[in-house]
């Protein structure tokens, strides 16, 4: 068993145009004072990280990974969400998945997908030179749009959409396992990797890659009704990254899993600040701590009711309070004894 490491903190959703939240000395302090040990970093904010220096240069990132460690804070790991959105896009999105791209690269869908793969594996060697060995990413979605199959599928659809989005992905999953970098695709409504189903065709469809992994956020499966329990029990040895969020399902005679396209508020399923949800994080910290899962609780914050300053605040010590340290002994070794053959067969009436 291992002991998981942490709290840590997601930084996407702090950043804003106002201090402490728009330097990285500024989240770090920040981060530090309110008891986080680590920070997960999003690479599309360039003050954060600079992921073209951090692929090119060791110095560049032994002076990004000293200045974050001289808070007492780790890097977890870096994060392409936006950019690994954008590996496999159905054109239905492309007007509103071009915000994650270069201006440069609006209406050019193309373009887009040939950046996005580079920037990617750009960040599995900046992960590399930072000593990391896990990523998080999305799969982005080729077949999203036919999840409720209204027309009906035609046969052959899911199976080719997972050899194309294998097909785009396997070059990225190959530079991964050059650099020795594992990828945890988030299992997030939206994305092809959506429930375990999806990441078994999926990780079929790429022939068992190694750097196929998962990044673990129980919210998203409360919105599905899938048993986020059980999943960490069928799927544990893949979870390589750990997102801690929060979330509710209450539906109601007039709205279900599908929000009726109602502002989060509204929605019967809904994202909360941590212990305001209906988790059960005690038993999801237990279960990854009974399976060694080697991974570091990152606090995501989304709520649509509590300020996110709060929810930092809060965070923090709900993660604290549910980290479990791994016994290293058996509570009955009190009444054990030195082995004896002799003594064992005689119990066995050998």
């Amino acid at each position: 068993m291992k002991t998981i490491k942490g709290p840590a903190v997601f930084l996407a959703q702090f950043v804003d145009s106002q201090p402490p939240f728009n330097s990285l000395d500024g989240l770090c302090k920040w981060a530090a004072g309110l008891g986080y040990k680590g920070i997960q970093i999003p690479t599309w904010e360039s003050f954060l990280i600079d992921l073209d220096k951090a692929a090119e240069s060791q110095d560049y990132c032994d002076e990004l990974k000293g200045k974050i460690n001289s808070y007492g804070l780790e890097i977890t790991e870096l994060s392409t969400h936006l950019q690994g959105q954008l590996v496999a896009v159905h054109p239905a999105y492309d007007i509103m998945f071009d915000n994650f791209a270069p201006k440069e690269l609006h209406g050019k869908p193309k373009e887009r997908t040939k950046w996005a793969v580079e920037t990617v594996k750009k960040a599995a060697t900046a992960s590399r030179r930072l000593g990391l060995k896990a990523h998080a990413t999305f799969s982005g979605s080729l077949l999203w749009h036919t999840a409720h199959p209204w027309p009906q599928r035609p046969p052959g659809l899911v199976e080719m959409g997972f050899e194309e989005l294998a097909k785009r992905w396997m070059p990225i999953l190959n530079h991964f396992d050059k650099e020795g970098v594992d990828v945890c695709y988030e299992i997030h409504p939206g994305e092809d990797l959506h429930d375990g189903d999806t990441f078994e065709r999926f990780l079929e469809a790429t022939g068992n890659h190694k750097r196929v992994n998962i990044l673990y956020d129980p919210s998203h499966f409360v919105l599905q009704q899938l048993d986020y329990i059980e999943y960490i029990d069928i799927y544990h040895e893949f979870i390589k990254s750990f997102h801690v969020k929060d979330s509710e399902f209450n539906p109601t005679g007039r709205k279900g899993a599908f929000g009726g396209y109602n502002d989060w508020g509204d929605r019967a399923g809904r994202y909360r600040s941590l212990g305001d949800g209906q988790i059960d994080f005690k038993t999801i910290f237990s279960k990854l701590t009974q399976y060694g899962c080697d991974v570091w609780a990152v606090m995501e914050w989304e709520c649509c009711i509590k300020s996110p300053e709060q929810g930092a605040r809060e965070g923090a010590k709900f993660i604290q309070d549910h980290i479990i340290e791994a016994t290293q002994k058996t509570f009955d070794d009190f009444a054990g004894a030195d082995v004896d053959t002799e003594k064992l067969k005689k119990i066995l009436g050998l």
